[in-house]
């Protein structure tokens, strides 16, 4: 009776590792479109660390008769399995960015901030991940536009795996 029970918990234990999710890709590149504090779309890098980690880097700038800028985001992130092909992830980061003003010096310079991130994505079949995240930023030191607000950033994600 006792064989039997080790048998039975060593036979749950087993399916429920198998079924835990699939691993994430090596490699993903691509566009994060979303409002970014003004930023837009972003280039969007993901590289795996470990089997369910991964570390996220972003970079998006603006380029325009008034103003320059750019904003580089890193976050690490845990990746959890939903069902099938749908994962949840969250993380924790910062970055830092730069707005240079044309007409207004006193009012333009670089800031660092810090920033969460939640979302979920779908892996195709193809090698297509597509994901919808919420990256909450504060910032820290710096530029008074951006430093002393708490942005709300909602994007959308689509990248190639590889």
């Amino acid at each position: 009776m006792k064989f039997l029970k080790t048998l039975t918990l060593i036979a749950f234990f087993a399916s429920f590792s198998f079924g835990f999710g699939q691993e994430i890709s090596e490699h993903a590149i691509g566009l994060r479109m979303g409002d970014s504090d003004g930023f837009g779309a972003e280039i969007s890098y993901q590289k795996s660390i470990s089997r369910y980690n991964r570390l996220e880097v972003d970079l998006g700038w603006r380029d325009n008769k008034n103003y320059n800028a750019f904003k580089l985001a890193g976050l690490y992130q845990w990746v959890l399995p939903l069902d099938g092909n749908f994962n949840w992830y969250y993380g924790v980061g910062g970055g830092l960015g730069n707005v240079d003003i044309d007409f207004d010096d006193d009012n333009d310079g670089l800031f660092i901030f810090g920033a969460g991130d939640i979302g979920i994505e779908y892996n195709f079949d193809i090698p297509l991940l597509i994901s919808l995240d919420f990256r909450p930023e504060i910032g820290l030191i710096g530029y008074d536009g951006f430093s002393d607000n708490f942005d709300f950033d909602i994007a959308l994600g689509i990248r190639y795996q590889f």
